[in-house]
């Protein structure tokens, strides 16, 4: 009998988390940009989009059914048809009469399709590699995940603002982006269902659903009596509450009239400025501060972290009140701000593998990041009321003030000094 020969990871692995990544960037950043080409508010833009978070909030809650029902591949493929039906959806009903509520309900099958598929793939991943392979791929999934955001915050918004000149209409152009995005996805779709190999450790197991909820209820309740639990949740919360009020604001405030305050730039030019010169900042900050931490360690670099991610957000006080002209000048300052946001948060997924540390460490993990979105969901709520209530370079300055929140909760924490050294 022939053995069936074993598929490369190379043919799935970057593909895989490509996908994982599109749909995420769609949902966070793509719609707050669509919304405002539309014609809508800030407050309504950021209150709206801010909701899109709580799928990744509360997606540990039914984690346990990912494993309960079917196989990964399974929910893999499945999902990955979801998300195709859902960037169809928004296509379709962009030229609707009612088209926010539309496209908002797609919005909003596109982020649970997107958390479930998250929790399928990276628990495929785990049963479809052994540990040194696990190791060896975790950078080329990293990798993918950012070139699927250069794709969707670059390339894909650069392409709505070329099709709003060449169309004259910008829903129009923008269901036709999506249209091509779904046309995308769903190949990948298919692909996946070809390529992706199955694990025998990937079966379709029976368990008690009594046991499972039992094992559920036993990890919630051991992470809440965790040692520091109340700073820790602090923490967790309310270190990127600045970021979380920018991250809404700046695309807006970007593509906002001179006259209204903003900067005046293209649907494309956006894309460029966040789609490549950001994303490329964030990246680098990222590497720059794991190797750091690796050679220091979490606690003798939490500080200048905190002050990396704290700091640059200053540059938005002065493209608010100088609103320069020159593309230069506007690339540069939201390169320093992601470098500096990459470096900070290094820092914050640090402490949540230090907190994590322990007996059900995965599982303790993953009820962490649900605090992490909820920490971007709430501020990012209110941050487009505000906006609008004060303006723009009012609603900077007090984003940097408000940077105090995060050094007084990062005072408040404490780290083993060899916590993140390499050994």
């Amino acid at each position: 009998m022939k053995t069936r020969k074993r598929t490369s990871p190379w043919a799935w692995i970057p593909t895989l988390y490509f996908a994982e990544g599109i749909p995420y960037v769609v949902v966070m950043a793509i719609s707050t940009v669509m919304y405002k080409r539309l014609g809508l508010g800030n407050a309504e833009i950021a209150l709206y989009t801010s909701w899109l978070y709580l799928p990744w909030v509360i997606k540990p809650f039914w984690s346990p059914f990912v494993d309960l029902i079917r196989t990964k591949r399974w929910w893999v493929v499945a999902m990955q048809l979801l998300v195709g039906a859902a960037l169809g959806g928004v296509a379709f009903t962009l030229n609707l009469p009612s088209a926010v509520q539309w496209t908002l309900a797609c919005f909003w099958l596109m982020a649970f399709s997107s958390a479930t598929h998250d929790i399928a793939a990276d628990g495929y991943y785990m049963l479809a590699l052994d540990s040194h392979e696990q190791a060896f791929y975790v950078g080329i999934r990293s990798t993918f995940y950012r070139v699927a955001t250069i794709a969707g915050q670059g390339i894909l918004i650069m392409l709505a603002g070329v099709l709003e000149v060449y169309t004259r209409s910008v829903p129009y152009a923008w269901s036709l982006t999506f249209y091509l995005t779904a046309a995308l996805f769903l190949g990948l779709c298919l692909y996946h269902q070809c390529v992706l190999p199955r694990p025998a450790s990937d079966d379709r197991r029976t368990v008690a659903a009594g046991h499972i909820a039992g094992e559920f209820l036993d990890t919630f309740v051991s992470f809440f009596r965790k040692p520091g639990i109340g700073v820790a949740l602090l923490f967790m919360l309310l270190y990127r509450f600045p970021e979380a009020m920018l991250t809404k604001i700046c695309p807006l405030f970007m593509l906002e009239s001179k006259g209204g305050g903003g900067l005046g730039l293209s649907t494309s030019e956006l894309g460029f400025v966040q789609g490549t010169v950001g994303v490329i900042g964030l990246t680098l900050g990222g590497i720059v501060g794991g190797l750091a931490a690796a050679r220091g360690g979490l606690k003798k670099w939490l500080w200048p972290m905190v002050w990396s991610i704290s700091l640059p957000n200053a540059v938005y006080i002065y493209l608010s009140y100088f609103q320069p002209t020159s593309f230069f000048a506007i690339n540069a300052c939201v390169f320093v701000e992601q470098f500096g946001y990459g470096f900070g948060f290094t820092a914050y997924m640090l402490y949540m593998l230090y907190f994590s540390q322990g007996r059900n460490q995965t599982a303790h993990y993953a009820i962490c990041t649900a605090f992490m979105a909820a920490g971007m969901m709430l501020p990012g709520m209110l941050a487009g009321w505000l906006q609008e209530h004060v303006g723009y370079l009012n609603f900077f300055i007090l984003v940097l003030a408000l940077c105090l929140v995060t050094v007084v909760v990062a005072r408040l924490i404490r780290v083993d000094p060899k916590f993140g050294i390499k050994e």
